[in-house]
């Protein structure tokens, strides 16, 4: 006598996002159609997968349900599929990004040309400058703009989400470090965001940034570099300083940048979550995962969600400051699992500059909050408290991505 092995039933919703899982979860119901239930591929959700190689299996399941965000379906098998109940979503015409992506970016992707022409010529610059012009050719542009971009920004939080559940950024704890992007390499606060990325990582955090210039670039730096010595930190430091700033020329800034990824084409795992609604921001090619978004607010709430090892507060300004309050928000009202470290690096800045810290410390006054609330002047100690604060979480120095 032959038995079925037993199967665990599918989840809801199915994010797919590869040829190979599309065929797992077709094998899972087909094998469980053998025991008498319907082929369904209800909740799938289906996204720039090339499927036209599967037309005879996609004949053998019911459609109603299912969602094909960007797919490749050949006509007849897609017309069943629409007529079956699936939503496919079709090609949006006229975009210089793909809305259905399967994947984050690259720093190689997002300035692919940048050492034979300026800035203004790759991808990046691009979709930036179709982000200026999206809704100024009339209501039916606007609403595909408003659709393509609600769709990519979709597509960038489920592949995080997965790089975060499963991936290359699932191995640690994240630790997001804010601070100004007018920090200008060769400055001392730029080596300093620089050691600190590199330190963090090295006790085995994941850093993330905001993944722009400055600040947020430096600590980027400092976690790409962060399997070798502090002396080709160093090195590379120095190399960036011929381009201190975007201000000067962003073509400029990009190609030290691109000499350093030369220089050292492997680092360590580290996460950037820039924005397009930024025009003064380029990303930095230093994060080995880039979770680009065009909607700001949404990339500021993810970039904080996904910090859960803590937060690292450099001296910044205004946006540094709503990202501080933003932060207190959440710890102010979350419960004693869901709080998330803060540490505000800069006595002066934090006391006296922008003062803070003082507000800070009355809102967190007799809160679960409280004992999460740290000023140092020394980013070494405040590794050194989240290492504390996460205590059995983190294991050291990691491999190459």
């Amino acid at each position: 006598m032959t038995t079925t092995p037993s199967l665990s039933p599918l989840p809801r919703v199915l994010e797919i996002s590869s040829l190979e899982q599309f065929d797992r979860c077709v094998a899972m119901v087909l094998a469980v159609e053998q025991g008498r239930l319907a082929a369904s591929m209800h909740g799938w959700h289906v996204q720039s997968v090339d499927l036209r190689g599967r037309s005879a299996v996609l004949e053998k399941l019911r459609p109603a349900g299912s969602v094909f965000l960007g797919c490749d379906i050949e006509g007849k098998t897609e017309r069943r599929m629409r007529g079956g109940g699936a939503l496919v979503f079709p090609e949006i015409p006229g975009l210089p990004f793909d809305p259905y992506r399967g994947e984050l970016y690259a720093w190689d992707e997002l300035y692919a040309g940048i050492m034979q022409n300026s800035y203004e010529s790759v991808p990046d610059a691009r979709i930036y400058a179709w982000t200026s012009h999206r809704y100024g050719a009339g209501a039916h542009d606007a609403l595909n703009a408003a659709l393509a971009s609600t769709l990519h920004d979709h597509a960038i939080g489920v592949r995080l989400d997965s790089q975060i559940s499963t991936g290359d950024l699932s191995h640690a704890p994240i630790v997001g470090v804010m601070g100004g992007h007018a920090q200008q390499r060769g400055s001392e606060g730029f080596r300093t965001a620089a050691r600190l990325g590199h330190e963090l990582a090295g006790s085995g955090f994941t850093v993330a940034t905001g993944g722009g210039p400055g600040a947020m670039e430096a600590a980027n730096l400092g976690a790409y570099l962060s399997s070798l010595p502090l002396a080709t930190l160093d090195q590379a430091l120095e190399i960036l300083a011929e381009a201190p700033t975007v201000d000067i020329s962003i073509t400029g800034w990009a190609r030290a940048a691109a000499k350093v990824r030369a220089n050292w084409p492997q680092g360590s795992p580290n996460l950037g979550i820039p924005t397009w609604f930024y025009g003064h921001e380029p990303p930095n090619m230093f994060a080995t995962h880039i979770a680009k978004y065009f909607a700001n607010a949404t990339r500021e709430a993810v970039l904080l969600e996904k910090s859960s090892g803590g937060i690292v507060f450099l001296p910044g300004a205004a946006g540094t400051v709503q990202e501080i309050f933003q932060d207190a928000c959440e710890n102010y009202y979350g419960s004693q699992g869901s709080i998330s470290p803060m540490v505000l690096v800069g006595v002066e800045h934090w006391t006296e500059t922008l003062p803070a810290y003082p507000l800070l410390q009355k809102l967190a006054r007799g809160r679960s909050m409280e004992k999460y609330v740290y000023l140092v002047d020394d980013p070494a100690e405040a590794v050194s408290i989240l290492v504390d604060l996460n205590d059995g979480r983190v294991s050291g120095v990691r491999g190459l991505a």
